[in-house]
């Protein structure tokens, strides 16, 4: 009978567990999508103000072949790091092809956010990787465990936090729009 109960409880927590671990790997991945959010943002925005810085050099400065050869290039480069950098790492990092934050960083983020969280998150996460689990260590994993239940650690990222980078984004798109309307669009169109 004592086995029984020991094996049930050991089924419970182990239940528990595996909630609180997909609560942070849907957290893990509401991370990096937020990082690909903000990372097409820098993208379009740095890459179209280069673009923009391009078109100007090559129009006033009337570069020889050569010179245009090496903004091309140059231009191309640039174009290759931001999205690496900024789309295709947060990519990888979301689709586990790339290493990325842990556990244990993911409950540091989610404890900055949550007071009530704290250190809660990280003990849990350390009782579970002890490979000696009594029963008193199971009762305090359970008890960890519901205590971080209810909490929604998706809500420590707030994708409205990328509003502030939307000027960045907007502004190359309103120079364009200025010299398509104000005629002036042969600056652009005629590199």
């Amino acid at each position: 009978m004592v086995t029984f109960i020991g094996y049930k409880n050991r089924l419970k927590t182990l239940k528990n567990s595996n909630f609180i671990y997909q609560k942070l790997e849907l957290f893990i991945k509401k991370f990096y999508t937020n990082e690909l959010i903000r990372g097409i943002i820098f993208f379009i925005g740095l890459g179209l103000l280069y673009f923009l810085f391009t078109l100007f050099v090559e129009y006033f400065l009337w570069l020889k072949p050569a010179g245009r050869a090496i903004l091309f290039w140059a231009f191309i480069g640039v174009e290759v790091f931001l999205s690496v950098r900024f789309i295709l790492f947060p990519i990888f990092q979301l689709f586990r092809i790339r290493k990325g934050i842990d556990y244990s960083e993911a409950s540091k983020i989610i404890g900055n956010h949550f007071t009530e969280v704290s250190d809660k998150l990280t003990n849990f996460l350390q009782l579970t990787k002890d490979k000696n689990q009594s029963e008193l260590l199971l009762a305090s994993i359970e008890q960890k465990a519901n205590a971080l239940r209810p909490i929604p650690f998706g809500n420590a990222i707030n994708f409205n936090t990328n509003r502030k980078y939307l000027p960045l984004a907007l502004l190359p798109i309103l120079l364009f729009a200025f010299f398509y309307l104000s005629g002036n669009s042969k600056i652009i169109s005629q590199v």
